[in-house]
């Protein structure tokens, strides 16, 4: 139901996680993108930078004319505000424990047990704040054999099992989409996570901590794999273009260049997509069922190529539109910004920047009818909130803050 249809819920004006206070002390993109979730639904969210340098992200992908401002950044710490601290100094352990007392929720991303090493463990802050929650996520988790490994996505697309499953048959795994998709999806179940804690604590009235992996987040999203080979041995390999358990479904190339996804996943679906769209009523009755046609992938598949390759992409998804069965072009970014259907849900979020004009940003999910969330702003300069939190939050003077620049503990 779209927020502008007449039975929808009225709007509130307030977004519902306003009044949660988060420290984002993470880099890069995990952790960090949990935080920004909470901020987009009204969080208050304090990224806490190095001094000097800030998050790496700042000056990952694309530059801008901002030095410390990617395209990356401005995305991805979106509705967020920055402070300078050297956590690793004495003096700025104690200004965040200060801090802490503040915050519901802190998001970090070290190697396990950095924060400890430098007297900031969960332990300790818990005892200052016992309804504090610690969203720690890293490579392999807080334990096992691996946990002192350094972990990335792509680490984790390997050990987690995904990269395995992609490629073509027989050659090269590759990583699906050159993406960092474990960051996200980690970021995903670590927002979960931090949810479900606050809720927690509404009940108990104590903190805890949530343990994200980054291997454990690809590992959970391989639908039967676990299963399948615990009970018949089953290893999965690379599919290429298709599925293994499934006909016709996957990928074909279309008349003009471009490429076609298409999912006959029953037979139901078959039976039109072979009447409606084939004009080939013979195989939905000589082949109904999956079995019957994953057993004659060559014959079906090679039917379907034939119908796409002789005509264009668009007449191909109308075509099977009209015969309602599950298409859709294969989008390139620059077909995306010409897709009518990302047009109309603003999927595409155009924000105004000061310096830097019109910038695009995919918009905030999941879309909540009543109280939805918002991009107020795009990622913040580094230590855009130092005064705000250290002269009127903490009440430093002056010439407390000069002595901590000097010395490089903000």
């Amino acid at each position: 139901m779209s927020p502008t249809d007449d039975n929808a819920p009225a709007r509130s004006s307030a977004r519902p996680m306003e009044g949660v206070r988060v420290l984002d002390l993470a880099t890069f993109i995990a952790a960090p993108f949990a935080a920004t979730i909470l901020a987009e639904f009204g969080a208050e969210v304090i990224k806490v930078e190095q001094p000097g340098g800030g998050d790496p992200l700042r000056q990952f992908g694309t530059a801008t004319e901002i030095s410390d401002s990617s395209l990356a950044w401005l995305s991805e710490a979106r509705n967020k505000h920055s402070i300078t601290l050297n956590l690793k100094a004495p003096e700025g352990a104690a200004l965040f424990k200060r801090l802490v007392r503040q915050a519901d929720v802190v998001c970090e991303n070290f190697r396990p047990g950095t924060l400890a090493k430098w007297g900031l463990g969960y332990d300790v802050l818990q005892a200052i704040n016992p309804k504090l929650i610690m969203l720690q996520v890293s490579g392999y988790g807080q334990d096992g054999p691996y946990r002192d490994r350094p972990g990335f996505a792509r680490i984790a697309h390997a050990v987690g099992g995904l990269t395995y499953l992609a490629g073509m048959p027989g050659e090269a795994p590759v990583t699906p989409g050159s993406t960092s998709l474990a960051d996200y999806i980690s970021g995903l179940f670590g927002a979960i996570g931090v949810l479900m804690a606050l809720r927690a604590v509404d009940k108990t009235g104590l903190g805890q901590v949530v343990d994200v992996a980054l291997f454990e987040s690809i590992f959970r999203v391989l639908d039967e794999l676990a299963p399948a080979y615990a009970r018949h041995g089953t290893v999965r390999e690379r599919e290429g273009l298709g599925t293994r358990n499934v006909c016709p479904h996957g990928h074909f190339a279309t008349r003009d260049g471009g490429w076609v996804a298409i999912a006959c996943t029953s037979d139901k679906i078959w039976q039109r997509m072979a009447c409606n769209v084939l004009d080939r009523p013979d195989l939905a009755h000589s082949h109904p069922t999956t079995a019957d046609r994953v057993q004659a992938r060559a014959l079906i598949d090679g039917v379907v190529t034939s119908f796409t390759t002789a005509r264009p992409t668009a007449e191909v998804v109308a075509v099977c539109a009209k015969g309602d069965v599950p298409c859709a072009a294969i989008n390139s970014i620059a077909d995306i910004f010409a897709d009518p259907q990302f047009e109309a849900r603003g999927t595409l979020h155009r924000m105004q920047h000061a310096l830097l004009g019109e910038v695009v940003v995919p918009d905030v999910l999941p879309r909540l009818s009543a109280s939805p969330g918002g991009i107020d702003t795009l990622g913040p300069r580094l230590g855009d909130w130092n005064d705000k939190i250290y002269r009127e939050r903490l009440g430093l003077s002056s010439s407390q803050l000069e002595n901590f620049k000097k010395n490089n503990v903000i």
